[in-house]
C-alpha cells in the first residue's frame, strides 16, 4: 500500500543537477506525476555524478531522478515551441532553476508562464534572490556554503576553512522548495489562485547558519561573542575509542552525570566548572576537551551498550560502506535490488518518509533521455504524424528502446 497525497498533481521539471531535481524528487515521493524536461545535451548530473556501467547515468543522477518521466527536446528546433507551451498547459507546477535570463528567451519565466496561466503554481529556485546585488550570478552548492559561512565556522573550529564533504546546500534548499510548493497547493485548493515561489540558495542558507551561529549577537549591545561555542570547538568531534570512532552528546544536567559515571569520572559530576548548563557554557572549551578524550579502554561496541545503559544518544560512526550496511537501514527496507535498462542491476532508495505506517517504494528507475517523449506527446494531444515530425525535425528525441523492438 502507498500513501500519495499528491496524486493526479503534474509538476513540469525544468531542473538539473542536485537542488532542483532533489525537489521534484520529493514531490514525486508524494506521488505527484513529474515529467523532466531535458535537453539532447541531457543533465549535467548525468556525468559529474560519478562513473557509471555505461558513462550516461551517474548513481547521484539515478536516486535523484526516479519515478520521473523524461521527455527530451531541443528548444531551438522547429516544433519545440508547441510542446513547451502544451507541457506548461497540462501542468499544474512548473519547478525550475535555470538562469532567468535563459527561462525568459525561451518563454518560461514565471511572467510569461503566470499572465497566461494564473492558475500555476511557479516555483524558482534562483542562487542569489532577484531583489539583490548578485541576482543572475552562476552558482554551485560549493560556493553557497563559502558565501553562507560553512566553511567559515569550520575555519574558527579547526584553524581552516573546508567543505562539507557532500551538497547539503542543494539537498537543504531543494527540501525546502518542495515544503514551499506543498503549501501553495494548499493555498490553490483554497482559493484557487496560482503563485509565484521565489527559493534562493543563498538567503536559505545564510538563515540557517545564522539561526545557530548568531547566538549571542542575537540581542543589542551582544551578550557575547557570535557563534555557537559548543559547536565551535575544536574539541568538539567524535571520541576515538580502542577499536574505531564514537559519537555520543550529553546536555542536560543529568546526561552528563550518566557520562562522567559511565566513562569512570563520577568525581567530576560536581565540579563547579561543569556541573550546570551556564557553567559548563562559561567553560565550554575545558568541558569539550574532557568530553571529547579518548576511550581507548573499551571497544566502540562496549561503549555503545554502556552508553544505551546509561540513556546516553550514542551511535558509531559509519563510512559509507558500514552504512550500507547497517542493521536498522536493513530492517526498514532502507535498500532494494532494482534494475535499469541501461545500466544493470541497481540499488534503489526508498523514501525516508512513512506515511500512515507504510513505506513508499522508490518508484520507477530514473529514465534515459526521451524515454517516454512519444508517450508523453500522445498524452498531450500530438498525432502520430505530427510525433514522427517533431522526431525528423529533432525537436523531440525519443530513443529506440529494446523492449519494444
Amino acid at each position: 500500500m502507498t500513501f500519495e497525497p499528491l496524486k493526479g498533481l503534474r509538476v513540469l521539471d525544468l531542473t538539473s543537477v542536485v537542488v532542483g531535481p532533489a525537489s521534484t524528487a520529493r514531490l514525486a515521493q508524494y506521488g505527484a506525476e513529474i515529467i523532466k524536461l531535458e535537453s539532447p545535451d541531457g543533465d549535467l548530473m548525468r556525468g559529474l555524478g560519478g562513473q557509471s556501467p555505461t558513462g550516461k547515468h551517474s548513481g547521484t543522477y539515478l536516486h535523484l531522478n526516479r519515478a520521473k518521466r523524461n521527455i527530451c527536446c531541443d528548444l531551438k528546433q522547429k516544433g519545440a515551441d508547441r510542446v513547451i507551451g502544451k507541457l506548461v498547459e497540462s501542468a499544474d507546477i512548473i519547478v525550475a532553476n535555470m538562469r532567468v535570463q535563459a527561462l525568459a528567451r525561451l518563454g518560461l519565466d514565471h511572467e510569461t508562464v503566470l499572465a497566461k496561466h494564473p492558475d500555476k503554481i511557479y516555483c524558482l529556485i534562483t542562487g542569489y534572490g532577484l531583489g539583490g546585488p548578485y541576482s543572475g550570478y552562476p552558482t554551485y552548492d560549493s560556493v553557497i556554503q563559502a558565501a553562507s559561512g560553512i566553511p567559515g565556522l569550520i575555519a574558527e573550529r579547526d584553524g581552516e576553512p573546508r567543505y562539507v564533504p557532500m551538497v547539503i546546500c542543494d539537498h537543504v534548499v531543494g527540501e525546502i522548495a518542495a515544503g514551499a510548493v506543498l503549501a501553495a497547493i494548499v493555498e490553490r485548493t483554497l482559493t484557487g489562485k496560482g503563485a509565484f515561489i521565489e527559493v534562493p540558495m543563498f538567503e536559505t542558507m545564510a538563515n540557517f547558519v545564522l539561526q545557530e551561529h548568531l547566538a549571542q549577537h542575537s540581542f543589542n549591545p551582544p551578550v557575547g561573542p557570535p557563534g555557537d561555542q559548543r559547536l565551535l570547538t575544536p574539541a568538539n568531534r567524535p571520541v576515538r575509542t580502542r577499536d574505531g570512532w564514537i559519537a555520543f552528546t550529553v546536555n542536560t544536567d543529568k546526561q552528563i552525570r550518566a557520562f562522567l559515571e559511565a566513562t569512570g569520572r563520577g568525581g567530576l559530576k560536581d565540579d563547579p566548572r561543569f556541573s550546570s548548563v551556564s557553567a559548563r557554557a562559561n567553560n565550554v572549551r575545558e568541558w569539550f576537551e574532557l568530553r571529547g578524550a579518548p576511550l581507548k579502554d573499551r571497544t566502540t561496541a562496549e561503549w555503545l551498550a554502556r552508553f544505551r545503559e546509561a540513556d546516553i544518544a550514542a551511535m558509531p560512526c559509519h563510512t559509507i560502506e558500514s552504512l550500507c550496511e547497517d542493521e536498522h537501514l536493513a530492517a526498514v527496507g532502507m535498500f532494494r535490488r532494482d534494475s535499469h535498462p541501461t545500466e544493470g542491476e541497481t540499488v534503489a532508495l526508498r523514501s525516508p518518509v512513512v506515511f500512515n505506517g507504510h513505506r513508499s517504494p522508490p518508484g520507477q528507475f530514473a529514465q534515459p533521455p526521451g524515454w517516454e517523449s512519444e508517450a508523453i506527446l500522445s498524452e498531450l494531444g500530438f498525432g502520430e504524424g505530427e510525433i514522427a515530425e517533431l522526431r525528423e525535425n529533432g525537436a523531440v528525441v525519443s530513443p529506440h528502446r529494446a523492449s519494444e523492438a
